[in-house]
């Protein structure tokens, strides 16, 4: 992955020098807005996009799915309609793509006669981040099933498996022994699936993040919140009747009883918020630094030549460093949000207390 990234950064330079050329050219200097840019690359949108900007630009359309709540019918269309209407200074089927700087910027809109404003329909969309979901799922699917097959028909007396087989079930005892056991105290088992699964999920889609052009999915509030909401559930409906005291009764003194009570319920929703925001912050902050730091070598090809040959090596040797850290964060926020989410699922089942 990292040697890939690193092909990948050899060949901004000379991007960088073609740019400066044809601004030269032309006689002025080409303006590059690094926040739209930085934020198209790690927000979710309708294409997938690979490299390249405007008509040099790789990408593949994807499928539009909308219900137009002005005319109550379906539509489906593919989001290179909506590029070519664009072009042309159209809409298609009366929508289009809301522009920077508009209300819901990036988003398919449509016209509404009666409050006469461009509104959002109902919006179903295959989008980047949903095909990516779907894609790492299922590779996530294979790589379990493929562990899980190595072990049919061996017995425990046989020799531990090796290689990527071995690795595996090394993390999977790391996770089950030092998150779920030492943070559960009993029902150890009925969250242990949700647990294991959150943690590869997470790990899993942070490496594949990594690689250039694919789908930044934990860096979206959207799978963070759904993944958040999870262990909400998982807190709440399986709790006992001890944590609800704890809660709404607490052993204090009583007049600091309905105030604690005020406290805990509140944070009742506060603890899913923090997980939700804390693994989201962490990875988009990741890939807006990184992008960053490549954005150096395109802003300093429009400066000066002098200044881009010195720039460009720093911010290669300074990108291939932060990948690799963000490799170790990757395994770091899934580790996080797993032991958060079993310390909050150990706090959910408290073993009851006797006095002697």
């Amino acid at each position: 992955m990292q040697y890939l990234l690193l092909a990948t950064l050899m060949l901004l330079p000379w991007s960088g020098y073609a740019a400066n050329e044809n601004a030269a050219e032309t006689g002025q200097k080409e303006k590059i807005d690094m926040t739209s840019l930085i934020l198209g690359h790690i927000s979710d949108s309708y294409e997938w996009h690979f490299w390249g900007e405007g008509e040099n630009a790789v990408a593949i359309p994807l499928p539009i799915l909308v219900y137009s709540n002005v005319r109550s019918e379906w539509f489906f269309f593919s989001f290179a309609h909506l590029e070519e209407a664009e072009e042309e200074g159209t809409t298609y089927e009366g929508f289009k793509l809301a522009e920077a700087g508009e209300e819901n910027a990036g988003k398919v809109v449509e016209y509404n006669n009666a409050t006469g404003k461009w509104e959002r329909p109902l919006d179903l969309s295959l989008t980047k981040n949903a095909i990516g979901l779907m894609i790492n799922s299922l590779l996530l699917i294979c790589i379990v099933l493929g562990c899980a097959r190595w072990y049919k028909g061996r017995k425990p007396s046989d020799p531990a498996p090796r290689g990527f087989v071995g690795l595996m079930e090394m993390m999977i005892s790391m996770v089950y022994n030092d998150i779920i056991k030492a943070n559960i105290p009993q029902h150890v088992q009925r969250y242990s699936g949700y647990l294991l699964c959150a943690f590869f999920f997470i790990f899993f889609t942070n490496l594949i993040g990594l690689i250039p052009g694919s789908a930044n999915i934990t860096g979206n509030i959207a799978v963070t919140f759904v993944l958040a909401c999870c262990t909400f559930l998982f807190v709440n409906i399986g709790a006992n009747g001890e944590y609800w005291k704890e809660i709404f009764w607490a052993d204090v003194p009583g007049w600091l009883k309905p105030i604690m009570a005020v406290i805990e319920f509140f944070g009742i929703f506060t603890k899913p918020v923090a997980l939700m925001i804390r693994l989201f912050a962490n990875i988009m902050a990741g890939h807006a630094a990184l992008l960053a730091l490549i954005g150096v070598i395109f802003i300093t090809a429009t400066i000066s030549p002098v200044i881009n040959g010195i720039m460009t090596p720093l911010s290669l040797l300074f990108a291939i460093f932060l990948d690799c850290l963000e490799c170790l964060v990757a395994f770091i926020q899934a580790y996080v949000f797993t032991m958060l989410s079993a310390v909050f699922i150990g706090l959910s089942v408290p073993q009851h207390h006797h006095k002697a």
